[in-house]
């Protein structure tokens, strides 16, 4: 079982129905990916946050690099991530990331983030050092960026998009109604900001945002949501539950049927969003790499 959620006293923790139980077998390859990994001192997010399918993806390899350290500035109470004082920046990150992907013989590289208020451009500039370098030593791969909001500003969304992203991906979580709670660092309308920006700076990059549901959130919130993505230019949308990491962290109030998570993609797609990948062990860069597929296909007819 993925998240271990048995403290006999915690009458908010309920058993995992049988569509979220999933077996994490770690075998020689995977051990052998996470020697590599911590050979060049990189964290993936798949571990920091306890992605229930790390197995899968190691399996491939595809991995989602987080880079600016393994120690977030922020507090939201529904994410496993370490919280505190960062790290100072390392200056060889970037180098190693590529070299890593280079190493993996990755097709589609994700790099992600831990937020990073404390620094003046929130990481963009190691973002665009990081990407740059991948596509200076894989120039045939694709990279997709998770970013935090970078407190909104343009200057450091430009510097990300400048260097040379096929994907930009900004997660707005759940729905407003809940980011007081959820969220209480973060605001709604920033990010859909945000997003909104990215065709305005470079017309040709796939926009892309993430939700966790069983958050409390109502099906007429979500639904709100997907319209404002869509009024965001949103291309691409992930749809998951939402899995409590920790005794810590905010409980799951419930836990999503595998054909709602149909309804959830049909309504996205109604309201307008064109690839939307929507089921209950879903993560923001579960199978990134089809995404790319999907919209060459489009592309090309």
């Amino acid at each position: 079982m993925t998240y271990i959620e048995n403290k006999k006293n915690d009458k908010s923790i309920q058993p995992l129905p049988v569509w979220l139980r999933k077996k994490q077998n770690q075998t020689e390859e995977i051990l052998e990916l996470k020697r590599k990994l911590r050979s060049k001192n990189l964290h993936t997010v798949c571990e920091s946050a306890g992605c229930p399918n790390i197995v899968e993806c190691f399996k491939k390899p595809t991995a989602t690099f987080m880079i600016l350290g393994n120690r977030c500035t922020r507090n939201c109470v529904f994410c496993g991530v370490p919280k505190g004082k960062p790290d100072q920046l390392d200056p060889d990150e970037p180098l190693h990331v590529a070299e890593a992907s280079r190493q993996l013989k990755l097709k589609h590289i994700v790099i992600t983030s831990v937020t990073r208020d404390d620094l003046p451009d929130g990481g963009a500039e190691h973002y665009s050092k990081t990407v740059k370098l991948i596509k200076d030593l894989l120039p045939a791969s694709t990279v997709e960026v998770l970013i935090p909001d970078f407190k909104g500003s343009k200057k450091s969304l430009e510097t990300v998009l400048q260097s040379g992203v096929e994907v930009l991906n900004h997660n707005v979580e759940t729905v407003p109604e809940l980011y007081s709670e959820i969220r209480p660092q973060a605001q709604y309308q920033q990010s859909l900001e945000l997003l909104k920006r990215v065709k305005e700076i470079k017309p040709d990059v796939i926009v892309k945002s993430g939700l966790m549901v069983g958050l409390g959130e109502t099906d007429a919130q979500l639904h709100r949501v997907f319209n404002d993505l869509k009024e965001a230019h949103c291309d691409a949308l992930t749809i998951g539950q939402y899995l409590r990491p920790s005794i810590n962290a905010f409980p799951v109030k419930k836990y999503i049927r595998p054909e709602t998570f149909e309804q959830y993609k049909q309504g996205a797609e109604k309201a307008g969003i064109k690839w939307v990948f929507s089921a209950p062990l879903v993560r923001s860069s579960y199978n990134a790499e089809s995404l790319m597929k999907h919209f060459k296909k489009i592309s090309n007819t």
